[in-house]
């Protein structure tokens, strides 16, 4: 009866659920654990944490929802069995694990039929999969639209969650245009300024490495111009307007 009390805990409470596996949570780790929203964004300084917290999610969901479909996306299939094996590192530190029926180097199945597989960048190869529970793109900045944009049909009719984590990469790409103008999106920033295991004196000697350019992106998640703009961002959408007639319109 012990048992079931705390199964029944973990499969509600995704932060006990984390505790459990040895990780304790900051404050907007545990926020977004307990997140049940279908759209999410986090713009999260390098080393914050934030593909542990999308790993647990993803094992989470695996374990107490069963048959779901879980995708890991990056601009890379390394990347993405990054981020797989940063699951299975948590799955092997639960007491009592699910049993899993298929196990290799880029994805899992488990005896409740929950799936987590990490697929390639290619927009082309992608397309098999349907049905989505949770779509994780790690490195968003870095994905290419066009796979993107590839991914979200998979969460048409199964209403499932998508999870875009990354630094930026200048004001380009979904990830900015998301994070920008985006709609019903829950959206959490943290700088690495609130990351307590990051230290004051390893960020001034960045700063003083790599650059303002590069350091405001990766620490302070600031979307800066492109270093190869000719013309900057907010002057080229104020130079847009619907009130113009276009000079060669589409037939």
């Amino acid at each position: 009866m012990e048992a079931i009390a705390r199964d029944l805990k973990l499969s509600l409470d995704p932060v006990a659920f984390a505790k459990e596996l040895g990780f304790n949570p900051d404050s907007w780790q545990a926020k977004v654990l307990m997140w049940f929203g279908n759209r999410i964004l986090l713009n999260c300084s390098r080393q914050t944490g934030k593909s542990t917290t999308a790993a647990i999610l993803a094992l989470h969901k695996a374990i107490y929802k069963p048959d779901s479909l879980i995708l890991l996306v990056s601009p890379s299939l390394r990347q993405s069995s990054e981020l797989f094996r940063k699951v299975t590192d948590l799955l092997n530190r639960l007491t009592v694990r699910p049993r899993k029926v298929e196990d290799n180097r880029l994805s899992c199945t488990f005896e409740n039929k929950s799936r987590i597989v990490s697929l390639p960048s290619s927009e082309a190869t992608i397309r098999g999969f349907s049905g989505a529970n949770l779509i994780i793109e790690d490195e968003s900045s870095r994905v290419p639209d066009e796979l993107y944009r590839a991914i979200r049909p998979m969460l048409a009719v199964s209403g499932g969650e998508l999870i875009l984590m990354s630094t930026p990469f200048g004001k380009r790409g979904h990830f900015f245009e998301e994070w920008d103008k985006g709609e019903n999106w829950e959206k959490v920033k943290i700088t690495a300024y609130e990351c307590p295991r990051i230290s004051e004196e390893f960020l001034e000697e960045e700063r003083a490495s790599l650059g303002d350019w590069w350091y405001r992106q990766e620490y302070e998640c600031e979307f800066v111009e492109p270093v190869d703009s000719v013309f900057g961002y907010e002057l080229v959408m104020g130079m847009l307007s619907r009130d113009v007639k276009p000079l060669f319109e589409e037939e």
